[in-house]
């Protein structure tokens, strides 16, 4: 193992971004997507990234060099589906979605490709984080129980930032590191509300059920976390918020980061949220100075939180979250 994590992004999104900061209309051409903007806070916050995706049409042809731009390694296997991607304007300070392109599914001998490709570069990394699709049918969610079997049983730890049927089939299979949104948990039938003993209760039912560690955003609230069968919230200072969309991925990213480089999933845990803390103060998702989250993560708190609810769920009822998501 070398201390570099690996990112299984199956389809990156060309974003294309119209701005005025000034006098002046501007319009930014970037790679995005949930994988990418975890490569780059890695990349971000000092740890090797390589980072392996799939390809293809015009929109492949443009992506490719800007994510070489990125500064990771880049894996690429070239399909002959488009990619996606969407167009956002911002200028009055509110993004508005000019139009959205989600891509084509990838084929059964592009999907083999890609399998092969991320599981050679997982076996070398420290780390594997099993980033989700743009839309749930563009990668089967059998893929993602392979890839965390196959990974996780040869030496690499893997950490799952998944929902819907995709989380569930990779608990089927183990992770060290589940992270999971409290809206998505609500939407796919996980957990009832959002209310703290529901969320704790749910927590404990995940790890029961394949996930070692869980790390469960709650949007403006303080995230919850269960490390060895415990849970606590994390307790940190608040900032100003310039965009929410991209901390709970720059928390996942803050979170490899750490254990790549032989950290504890402790102060994994409160990089991540340091890392996603400061990403919702910039105009950029994924991206922040290493040494603000630095400078953040000693004010992040581990509160524990008591609980009895640890009840592991009925295989017939994680049959049916899974068929339901």
């Amino acid at each position: 193992m070398s201390g570099h994590v690996m990112v299984f992004a199956p389809d990156p999104q060309l974003t294309v971004t119209i701005d005025q900061p000034a006098d002046e209309t501007e319009i930014h051409l970037h790679p995005g997507g949930q994988g990418v903007w975890q490569a780059r806070m890695i990349k971000c916050l000092g740890t090797p990234v390589v980072l392996c995706a799939g390809l293809g049409g015009e929109i492949g042809q443009v992506l490719e060099p800007l994510l070489a731009g990125e500064g990771v390694d880049l894996r690429v296997i070239h399909r002959e589906s488009t990619s996606g991607g969407y167009v956002h304007d911002r200028r009055n300070g509110e993004r508005q979605e000019i139009a959205s392109v989600p891509g084509h599914a990838l084929s059964r001998h592009e999907l083999d490709d890609l399998y092969n490709l991320a599981l050679g570069e997982g076996l070398g990394a420290e780390v594997s984080i099993l980033s989700g699709p743009g839309q749930p049918n563009l990668v089967a969610p059998d893929i993602y129980r392979r890839l965390a079997a196959d990974l996780g049983r040869n030496g690499s730890r893997v950490i799952a930032d998944l929902s819907g049927a995709h989380l569930a089939a990779v608990l089927d299979s183990g992770v060290s590191v589940l992270k999971v949104s409290h809206e998505e948990l609500i939407r796919d039938g996980w957990a009832a509300d959002d209310s703290e003993g529901e969320l704790v209760r749910v927590a404990h039912a995940l790890h029961a059920n394949g996930a070692e560690s869980v790390v469960l955003s709650r949007a403006e609230k303080p995230a919850l976390v269960l490390i060895d069968g415990e849970v606590a919230e994390l307790d940190m200072p608040r900032l100003e918020v310039a965009d929410r969309r991209g901390a709970g991925d720059s928390m996942t990213a803050g979170v490899a980061a750490v254990l790549a480089q032989g950290g504890d999933v402790r102060l994994a845990v409160r990089t991540g949220a340091a890392a996603g803390a400061l990403n919702v103060t910039r105009h950029g998702l994924g991206t922040g100075r290493p040494e603000a989250i630095a400078g953040l993560v000693d004010r992040v708190r581990l509160a524990p939180i008591g609980s009895d609810r640890q009840d592991r769920m009925t295989p017939d009822e994680l049959a049916h979250r899974t068929t339901n998501s």
